[in-house]
């Protein structure tokens, strides 16, 4: 591992609204990170399936405006727009439900700030469940993957055996998390109980 898990951490910035798109209302959560490399890298890294699958996992499919995607084992959707290096909009479609990320990038005296903002509908008792951690640590660990990939191009993605133990990362981020639920309005006993629970669900070991 390049950077360290606290180096990870400390690099996201997070951030919690609500929206509405076509009538119905949205949860919309806003992770950024800046990478020490230039727009049209980072864009490649994003869209071109053989890196992708270096730092996040296989993807198949027609990576173009109006195409369809699958990532394996998880979410598919369709390429909804796509303005290189700058921004790329696809639907998130995982368990049956849809939501949209949308990933910009804009250059900086660093390298370039990637932003990317997933805004999703969320049943109220799943959110009181689980709050924004449920979809926030998923993403801050791709964007964890990406920034390995980066400073290391032409590496394979290590077996996940071999990967340093994350839970205490998962655990911090998770409490984020709960933080900006706050921040954004939540009463503050449920957000952390929420909080709890999604790092416990990261964290459980897998099933035999």
């Amino acid at each position: 591992m390049t950077f360290t898990p606290a180096d990870h951490l400390g690099a996201v910035q997070r951030q919690l609204t609500t929206i509405t798109r076509e009538g119905q209302e949205l949860r919309l959560l806003t992770v950024t990170r800046t990478y020490d490399a230039s727009p049209d890298e980072v864009w490649s890294a994003l869209t071109t399936a053989e890196r992708i699958e270096r730092w996040m996992m296989p993807v198949t499919g027609d990576l173009e405006v109006g195409g369809r995607f699958q990532l394996e084992g998880n979410a598919g959707g369709e390429v909804l727009g796509c303005v290189p290096p700058e921004r790329l909009a696809l639907t998130w479609e995982y368990g049956g439900q849809v939501s949209w990320v949308d990933l910009s990038l804009r250059p900086t005296p660093d390298g370039t700030l990637l932003q990317l903002d997933h805004s999703a509908p969320v049943p109220p008792e799943m959110w009181e469940q689980f709050g924004p951690g449920a979809v926030g640590i998923g993403w801050e660990l791709g964007l964890m993957g990406l920034a390995e990939h980066l400073a290391a191009p032409d590496a394979e993605r290590p077996p996940r055996e071999t990967m340093p133990d994350l839970t205490d990362y998962m655990v911090a981020s998770s409490a984020e998390w709960g933080q900006v639920d706050i921040d954004a309005g939540a009463d503050p006993d449920t957000a952390r109980a929420a909080a709890r629970r999604t790092a416990e669900a990261y964290t459980a070991a897998p099933e035999e």
